[in-house]
């Protein structure tokens, strides 16, 4: 049946937009360069006939660049063309390439869709609602239970209000004195007995001179000085 019939061919795949642009932008190219040299022939041209006297000799260099110059009007032609085809082109290469945005956003929103729609179903208000409820009725039984394991013992509860205020006044007096003397009343080192009593200095013992004399002046046990018996008597 094959050699009666033949192979069917595979088709081979259109063009793309992309590939159609590429090859018509490489027609652009290639009029393009046809006409800057036209245009170099032209300007050639143009230097001859300056050059020349009319006459015949000058009339056949204008026939040569009045042709050259019919060449040029066709490739600026063929571009111009070209040069519609390639945006025409792009126009639909750009809403082909919308078109593929937008079925890959809607493809995006649907799987989101779904997977949102999936989401919900294991999430409800009333849950939440219930989840917020147990969750303050376990944070008061724990501040219940904090406060009642930090409760004091052995702390007297009848102090009352004369016993308050002397007890700030105490403190008040003791940080004056602090701040005087920079060392708390508590600390300050207590007055000498002899200060407070203001009793008399401990007796001296009698000293003698170098001669081994007597001092002129006798004292007492009291340390006070002693009275001569002469006055006592007269």
């Amino acid at each position: 049946m094959k050699r009666v019939f033949g192979v069917k061919k595979d088709k081979e795949p259109p063009p793309s937009v992309q590939d159609a642009s590429d090859r018509i932008n490489k027609r652009g190219d290639s009029v393009d360069d046809k006409i800057k040299k036209l245009d170099i022939e032209l300007s050639r041209y143009k230097e001859q006939i300056k050059k020349t006297r009319p006459g015949p000799t000058q009339e056949a260099i204008k026939a040569r660049a009045m042709r050259i110059l019919k060449q040029k009007r066709m490739y600026e032609g063929q571009r111009d063309m070209l040069y519609n085809q390639t945006f025409n082109l792009d126009q639909v290469a750009f809403a082909t390439e919308g078109i593929k945005d937008a079925q890959q956003t809607m493809s995006a929103l649907k799987s989101a869709n779904k997977e949102l729609k999936g989401m919900m179903k294991t999430v409800k208000i009333n849950d939440i609602d219930n989840l917020q409820d147990e969750m303050m009725d376990l944070m008061d039984e724990s501040n219940e239970i904090q406060e009642t394991l930090g409760r004091s013992y052995n702390v007297p509860d009848d102090i009352d209000e004369e016993e308050l205020m002397g007890e700030l006044d105490a403190l008040e007096a003791d940080m004056d004195m602090e701040t005087e003397t920079g060392v708390p009343s508590y600390l300050q080192p207590d007055k000498e007995p002899e200060d407070e009593l203001n009793l008399p200095a401990a007796p001296i013992g009698h000293s003698t001179t170098p001669a081994g004399r007597n001092n002129a002046e006798a004292e007492d046990e009291l340390g006070l000085p002693a009275v001569p018996r002469a006055s006592i008597r007269g």
